[in-house]
């Protein structure tokens, strides 16, 4: 009797060993793996910004007491990015403030008039929504309700805002100088607004000011200058930019 159970034990156990072997497979049914594509070059914009070309970085110099350096992305968004340069070269955005910060949303800048609706002579741009993130630092294209409606205005994200992504055109990030974004006066409309002092490219070598000797803004935005509509699930009819969680 206990001759039997050992057998029996036996056999349970090498039946236990072939069920965990490996499914037979016949050859006429193996097909070859589709074709992958071939993976291209490293672009050099990892945030590395010693891999990336002088002419793809945007200086900005703030009053808030510092310089930003912002990696710009053309791969992705090259019409925004050939905007950026043609403006930043006419000296459009020197002396212009951010018209609405939002603690912990993003920095609103770029427009001429500081009031949240204008812009520059060119026209609006065609949207070139993408892929990246609105992570701490991304930079993107403020705009009204039609998505082909960016032109000047841009904004910084302070903190992640993940619900805006393929919503906005995001263009760039800032790799260098993220506390003197930090430091950007606050408000819809700030009291004091920052501004920014000088823009540039890289590769154009501007010096920077003298940051010591900067100087509040003398001519704050009027309260209730932007007047800005109720919040919606979307950005608000005749609003510049994404329209910030209430």
């Amino acid at each position: 009797m206990r001759l039997t159970i050992l057998f029996a034990v036996s056999l349970l156990g090498a039946s236990s060993a072939l069920a965990q072997q490996a499914p037979r497979v016949d050859p006429k049914d193996l097909k070859a793996p589709p074709k992958l594509p071939e993976m291209a070059a490293p672009s050099g914009l990892q945030g590395m910004i010693d891999q990336v070309s002088e002419e793809n970085i945007l200086v900005l110099d703030l009053s808030s007491g510092g310089r930003v350096r912002i990696i710009m992305r053309p791969d992705v968004a090259p019409k925004h990015i050939e905007r950026i340069r043609t403006l930043v070269r006419e000296g459009f955005y020197d002396g212009t403030v951010f018209h609405r910060v939002i603690d912990g949303f993003m920095a609103q800048g770029g427009d001429p008039t500081a009031t949240g609706t204008g812009g520059s002579k060119l026209e609006d741009l065609k949207a070139e929504f993408n892929d990246l993130p609105h992570v701490r630092g991304a930079v993107a294209m403020a705009r009204a309700q039609s998505e082909d409606s960016a032109n000047s205005q841009f904004y910084i994200v302070l903190m992640p805002t993940l619900k805006l992504d393929r919503n906005y055109t995001v263009w760039g990030r800032v790799v260098d100088g993220m506390k003197w974004v930090d430091g950007i006066e606050k408000g819809e409309p700030p009291d004091n607004p920052t501004r920014i002092v000088k823009a540039s490219i890289a590769a154009d070598k501007v010096p920077p000011p003298d940051f010591a000797a900067l100087k509040p803004a003398a001519t704050p935005i009027p309260a209730g200058a932007l007047n800005f509509p109720p919040p919606t699930s979307g950005p608000a009819p005749g609003a510049s930019g994404p329209q910030p969680p209430r």
